[in-house]
C-alpha cells in the first residue's frame, strides 16, 4: 500500500490520503471544487464546480502515473439532485466510451458547502 499526493490537486481536508495506491489500482479520495492555487472553491455553479472536482481528481491520478481512462468506478456526491443534468454534461467532457461505472447520490450537505464531490477507483 502507497499513498500518493500531489500539491495539484487540495490537500486532504482530514486526516486522509488524496489517494492510495494498492494491488494494481488506486483509490481516489473524494474531490472538492477547490483550486488547489488559491485554496479556494472555484466561482461559479455546479458546473465550475464539477469542472474543478474532475479536474482535481485527474490531477490525483496523474501523480500515480495514470490518467481519467483508467477509472473504472466513479462515485458523485451532490448537494442537491436537481444538478444532476448540469454535472452529468461537464462529467461526459471528462470521461469517453466505455464509461466507468458510476453511482451519483444526493447527500444532506458536503464539506465546506460544495455542491459536488467526485471519488473514484482506477486500475493501472
Amino acid at each position: 500500500m502507497h499513498a500518493l499526493h500531489t500539491d495539484k490537486a487540495p490537500k486532504a481536508l482530514g486526516p486522509y490520503s488524496q489517494a492510495i495506491e494498492a494491488n494494481g489500482f488506486v483509490f481516489a479520495s473524494g474531490q472538492v471544487p477547490i483550486d488547489p492555487a488559491t485554496n479556494m472553491f472555484v466561482e461559479g455553479g455546479i458546473k465550475e464546480q464539477t469542472r474543478q472536482s474532475l479536474t482535481n481528481a485527474r490531477n490525483v491520478l496523474e501523480a500515480a502515473g495514470i490518467n481519467l481512462s483508467h477509472v473504472v468506478k466513479t462515485t458523485v456526491f451532490l448537494s442537491d439532485m436537481d444538478n444532476f443534468a448540469a454535472m452529468n454534461e461537464v462529467y461526459a467532457e471528462f470521461f469517453s466510451e466505455p464509461y466507468p461505472a458510476r453511482s451519483a447520490v444526493a447527500v444532506k450537505t458536503l464539506p465546506k458547502g460544495a455542491l459536488v464531490e467526485i471519488e473514484c477507483i482506477a486500475v493501472k
